[in-house]
């Protein structure tokens, strides 16, 4: 029986998404990395900091470290959030849903930890979680599934017990393979991509889920 409801938080919660890649050109611009948006693809699911030690080996720059170009992409990527990220439609809803009906609910992001703090408390998100983990605190980031057992262990709770909901193809990966139940809400843009069928659900947006989904 679900008890336990697991959240991402980029693309799920916030539309913060498109920022990353704005941000991460942005940085990389600034120190002469020879980036595009053609090279994102080959680091798709890393943490930052495996983000920008990848480009350093394929990549080389002079001057600013690898660990700073991921710092500073860290900041510009919080402060575009604050200005111009919205909390997408339906979460507020049904986090507020969950809380009434009792059930345990967690934050399980790739994002870094001080990251997920800045924004959830920025978009007063931060109260309706009874766990935020960050894959931060584990070995592996998405789609390895440690970030999910981490948070599922935090609150207590057996993986199948658990519900993920994601909007990634990584993210999805990992929920399974943490054997949990995973409903999936894509963008409109990858909606129709055939990996999906790999959940267990898939919702157009957040303001189509309800209990009767569990």
């Amino acid at each position: 029986m679900i008890n336990t409801v697991l959240f991402d938080m980029d693309g799920l919660l916030l539309d913060t998404e498109p920022l990353w890649g704005e941000s991460m050109l942005r940085i990389a611009h600034k120190h002469k990395i020879p980036i595009t948006r053609k090279q994102f693809k080959e680091t798709t699911g890393l943490r930052i900091f495996e983000v920008t030690d990848h480009w350093a080996i394929h990549y080389p720059w002079e001057g600013t470290s690898a660990r700073e170009v991921a710092d500073e992409i860290l900041d510009d990527i919080i402060a575009s959030s604050k200005k111009s990220a919205t909390i997408l439609k339906g979460v507020e809803d049904a986090l507020k849903l969950l809380k009434k009906h009792h059930f345990k609910i967690g934050l399980a992001s790739s994002s870094p930890k001080h990251m997920i703090d800045a924004l959830t408390d920025h978009f007063g998100l931060t109260s309706y979680f009874d766990v935020i983990t960050s894959a931060d605190a584990v070995e592996m980031g998405k789609p390895h599934p440690a970030v999910f057992l981490h948070c599922a262990a935090s609150l207590g709770t057996r993986p199948n017990e658990c519900l993920v909901l994601e909007d990634s193809v990584n993210g999805m990966i990992a929920g399974k393979a943490a054997r949990m139940k995973v409903i999936v809400v894509p963008d409109e843009l990858h909606f129709d991509d055939p990996r999906f069928s790999l959940a267990d659900g898939k919702l157009s947006s957040m303001e189509d889920f309800g209990l009767d989904i569990l």
